[in-house]
């Protein structure tokens, strides 16, 4: 995939990866530089498709031979507006084409990319053109379709058959054949070429010299404008003026060729989020190659403040202790092998929410149709995963109500049934939110702990049955978690499940304490035992920094979602079927 992945125990220690068979636990080095490396660009995984198209039974509309088809590629932005992105070439007298030309796109998981697919008959007048030139305003419109890019990639055979559709104001009955588009989609083979290595520093300095040093690297490429963009980093290690870090993995494709230059920073960790720049190098792929093939260091230098023209040369060296190159499983290829996401939901009805009667209830149902933050939140995050879930059945459930005639309950079925929680698609989870609303009466106080358990049971089942299933908890919540140590337990348990949980804040409440849940901060999850979670499976995000931002809240979300799902079958050696 786009990013290097984390396999690293004891919570998210690293954002480029580290091997399962290292170990972590209690040790694993405190981390937390998420927000410093979303601050210069990191957001999620990706991974480059080529799209290839074919078409049967199109619409003859030339009378002395068959028609000319040439297929336009759209993009739609969230407000449903198209952008045309690619066309392909004019196949000459076919109703059965096959273009050989392919677009290439980038797979971001948490943004729905909808695509729309136009074929047009091509004139003879405008064969000899480019086919950029050619204005469509003067082709005959043959068909069109429209899909989700996961749609395709969610197929075994990554191959999605469309069929064609007339325009609402085409002149030809909308009940003719138009024919069918078949939509093919291949994964990049560089994006699953993948280095191991094992970086090492030796004699790192501090400019303070009674202060501990907590080294981290930062692994950044450069963009055409001359910034660095960080593609990866590594854990931090506590008190170490000489540290090895755990292995990275870093994605070929991501930082461009094995020629491509890398700035690799080191820093003294600083829990305010503002680092100290220890000293930095810059060397490509094949560079640091070579460095483990000869077995000498490369030192380290620091910027003087005059600029880049004056650097000083540190004696701390960089060495590469391990490089190897191996093709990694991808999130595509596990989901080309029949692994689904399955989503789950579970709602805070406690007190502080307000009247759900009443206008400044964050409960509250607005008869214009406007969806209040727990709305927005269902269906942004269910528009994205639904794709992933073949039954789109949903288990969802509610907390800190009192159900008619009965005591106030931490998980209660959203549907109001005893027998299953599952209901059917995002609109069958909005319909028993609204209904909940009209039968519970609003409680407290804020549990998650009975929530999680259930999730990790209905997970647990799963993985006892050998299903192909990967589960993803959305919590949404009002208010500062009571039962802190309980969820940690119930976290720390779960994380060795197929489990992921996504929590979004809505309100004005402190959320610090989510943000500990979380464990980007540097903290640890520790259980009540002392037992540490082995991986980092909770994504927490305030609904306001979101509504105040560019960036949607399933983008914020979903980021770390395919890296959590690759550390978990990775840690456990679970392979794709394909």
């Amino acid at each position: 995939m786009g990013n290097c992945f984390s396999d690293e125990a004891g919570g998210k220690a690293a954002v480029g990866g580290t091997s399962s068979a290292t170990g972590g636990g209690a040790a694993a080095a405190n981390d937390a530089i998420d927000y410093y490396l979303k601050s210069r660009g990191f957001h999620g995984i990706f991974s480059q498709i080529e799209l290839s198209f074919s078409a049967t039974n199109l619409c003859d509309r030339d009378v002395l031979s068959k028609s000319d088809p040439m297929l336009v590629v759209y993009k739609k932005a969230r407000d449903g507006s198209p952008t045309e992105v690619f066309r392909t070439e004019v196949i000459l007298n076919s109703l059965n084409p096959t273009w050989i030309m392919k677009y290439a796109i980038t797979f971001q998981f948490e943004v729905v990319q909808t695509l729309l697919f136009h074929v047009y008959d091509i004139d003879t007048q405008f064969h000899n053109l480019d086919v950029k030139m050619i204005k469509l305003d003067e082709q005959q419109f043959l068909g069109e379709a429209s899909c989700v890019l996961s749609e395709i990639l969610t197929k075994s055979n990554r191959s999605l058959t469309l069929d064609l559709l007339q325009k609402e104001d085409s002149t030809v009955s909308s009940h003719s054949p138009c024919g069918q588009l078949v939509v093919h989609a291949e994964e990049c083979f560089s994006s699953k070429t993948t280095t191991e290595m094992i970086l090492r520093c030796s004699d790192l300095e501090h400019k303070d010299l009674f202060s501990r040093i907590n080294p981290f690297l930062v692994i950044s490429k450069m963009v055409e404008s001359g910034i660095p963009i960080a593609v990866c980093k590594t854990e931090v290690l506590k008190n170490d003026h000489n540290p090895i870090w755990k292995p990275i993995f870093l994605n070929i494709q991501q930082v461009g060729s094995k020629d491509s230059p890398l700035v690799i920073d080191c820093y003294n960790f600083n829990s305010s989020g503002k680092h100290d720049l220890i000293g930095e190098v810059t060397k490509s792929l094949a560079d640091l190659e070579k460095l483990r093939s000869s077995g000498e260091g490369e030192n380290l230098f620091s910027t003087t403040a005059v600029g880049h023209d004056h650097n000083k040369l540190l004696k701390s060296q960089l060495f590469v202790d391990k490089f190897s190159e191996s093709i990694q499983h991808t999130f595509l290829d596990y989901l080309k092998g029949g692994c689904e996401l399955n989503f789950m939901v579970a709602i805070d009805f406690t007190a502080s929410n307000g009247n759900p009667r009443l206008p400044d209830s964050l409960h509250y149902l607005d008869p214009s149709g406007r969806l209040n933050a727990y709305q927005q939140a269902i269906v942004e995050v269910g528009e994205v995963l639904q794709f992933y879930d073949s039954d789109k059945r949903f288990p969802a459930w509610g907390f800190g109500a009192r159900p008619i005639d009965g005591p106030v309950s931490h998980c209660f079925n959203l549907n109001g049934s005893t027998n299953h929680c599952e209901v059917e698609g995002i609109q069958g989870i909005m319909m028993a939110y609204a209904s909940a609303l009209l039968n519970v009466s609003l409680a407290g106080p804020t549990l998650f702990g009975p929530v999680i358990s259930t999730a990790a049971l209905i997970a647990s089942q799963s993985l006892a049955n050998g299903g192909k299933k990967y589960f993803v908890l959305l919590i949404i919540t009002d208010g500062v978690v009571t039962d802190l140590q309980e969820t940690k337990d119930a976290i720390v348990k779960a994380s060795d499940l197929p489990l992921s949980i996504l929590i979004v804040g809505v309100g004005g409440a402190d959320f610090k304490e989510m943000e500990i849940l979380d464990a980007d901060k540097g903290e640890i999850l520790e259980s009540s035992t002392g037992r540490v979670a082995s991986r980092d499976i909770v994504q927490f995000v305030p609904f306001r920094h979101v509504q105040n931002g560019q960036i949607s809240v399933v983008q914020e979300l979903l980021a770390e979602l395919p890296t959590q799902f690759l550390t978990y079958m990775r840690s456990r050696d679970l392979q794709p079927s394909i």
